[in-house]
């Protein structure tokens, strides 16, 4: 089994009605995440958050296991893009999803991301993982505007790694961008 990861108090778990979470551990160089329930854009937020920290500790292997993730939605498939993208960006490392079943594999093979990372149906067990947590934002409204710049990037993401997403994305990117615009106060 891999080394426990000690998470840092900046990042806090959050359980939803549909029991989903977001699992983390280190077996060797890889970095596990194992997707409980859904990925979303309620649990992209930690995705993002958690990865960038292990980036930046010089982490450049990711297997994302889906063995028990019952549904993605776009922003949750757009942080794992965004993930590859950077390791791409910094010249090695890559990502890899096991356990992907047939509906995953279509959503991603949609999107044209199998194109910027390895998509397996099998795989090797995860390594023993902890819950990944997140501590929550001040107030209602800033939670809200860190989601909302949160499923911006992963969109963004979506459309750079393969530019065909722009035409399926372009009224989400808008939106998000004309939220934001009007959730900022005037100085």
């Amino acid at each position: 089994m891999g080394d426990r990861l000690t998470v840092t108090p900046a990042i806090l778990y959050f359980s939803y009605a549909v029991q989903s979470s977001i699992q983390v551990g280190i077996n060797g160089d890889a970095v596990w995440v194992k997707v409980e329930g859904k990925g979303n854009f309620l649990n992209s937020g930690n995705l993002k958050e958690f990865t960038r920290e292990m980036v930046n500790r010089g982490y450049r292997e990711f297997v994302v296991d889906l063995e028990n993730c019952v549904m993605m939605d776009s922003t949750f498939m757009g942080t794992m893009a965004g993930v590859a993208l950077r390791l791409k960006e910094l010249g090695h490392g890559h990502l890899h999803v096991v356990h992907c079943g047939e509906r995953s594999r279509n959503l991603l093979m949609g999107l044209g991301l199998d194109q910027i990372f390895d998509i397996h149906a099998n795989g090797s067990a995860a390594p023993q993982c902890e819950l990944l947590q997140r501590e929550k934002a001040d107030g209602a409204a800033e939670e809200k505007k860190q989601v909302n710049a949160d499923m911006l990037d992963a969109h963004e993401a979506l459309c750079e790694a393969v530019p065909q997403n722009f035409s399926r994305f372009k009224d989400v990117l808008d939106y998000l961008k004309q939220d934001l615009h009007h959730e900022t106060p005037s100085n």
